[in-house]
């Protein structure tokens, strides 16, 4: 199983030889420009954790290239419907689903959500992956919520959390988190993109080295085996 940040909170991961592409939002982060080549991505699955821009600017453009099937809320499903994507699965809180890759399960995320055109974008959510004997958690946009002791008998091997604070937990909130889920490996995501939510890498990376927590903020294109 490989991870490759992309920037913000978009990841390939790539498990049971299928793509799976999170959040797409590549064009409008200028951290990522010159990096990443969105006309390139070709995933087979991508999945979408709530309507904000900065985690759906790229989801039409990337789905119609590629013809990927879309695992998002069942109001975000409807929404694409109008924009002419119909390889969608529709999914709720604690409901899970098995696709050809593995298991996916879509959990509880406290934080807003709606499409960039204002229409409703249905609860945020985060997403539990089994696949290939592991599990992995993607947390999307949060605050901490005590929803995530939910996690802890799951014996995540990774999870994917952001850190940048303002409009998700920070890093202190992050490394709680870490405790509530029962794992010590994890990915930071949702930071650096926009100056509120810039951070001290070397002090985050302290903080989370203090607390017995693996660490890894990867760079834009850089890949990780997990």
């Amino acid at each position: 199983m490989k991870v490759t940040y992309l920037g913000q909170s978009t990841i390939e991961l790539e498990a049971a030889g299928k793509k799976l592409l999170f959040d797409p939002f590549i064009t409008y982060n200028d951290l990522a420009k010159g990096i990443v080549d969105v006309a390139s991505l070709k995933p087979d699955y991508i999945l979408v954790s709530h309507g904000h821009g900065d985690h759906v600017a790229d989801l039409v453009q990337v789905q119609k290239q590629s013809g990927a099937k879309v695992i998002c809320i069942a109001e975000i499903a409807g929404w694409l419907g109008k924009q002419d994507i119909d390889n969608v699965h529709g999914m709720n809180i604690g409901g899970g689903f098995n696709f050809e890759f593995g298991r996916v399960k879509m959990v509880n995320a406290v934080h807003s959500s709606a499409l960039p055109d204002g229409s409703n974008g249905g609860n945020p959510a985060g997403f539990l992956i089994s696949s290939e004997g592991k599990k992995i958690y993607f947390a999307g946009d949060t605050a901490l919520t005590y929803d995530m002791k939910l996690l802890e008998d799951e014996n995540l091997d990774w999870a994917f959390l952001p850190i940048g604070d303002n409009y998700t937990m920070g890093a202190d909130d992050a490394i709680k988190a870490a405790a509530f889920i029962n794992c010590k490996n994890i990915i930071g995501i949702h930071y650096d993109s926009f100056p509120v939510i810039k951070i001290d890498k070397e002090e985050v990376k302290e903080k989370f080295i203090k607390a017995g927590l693996n660490l890894k903020l990867p760079a834009i294109g850089e890949s990780l085996d997990l």
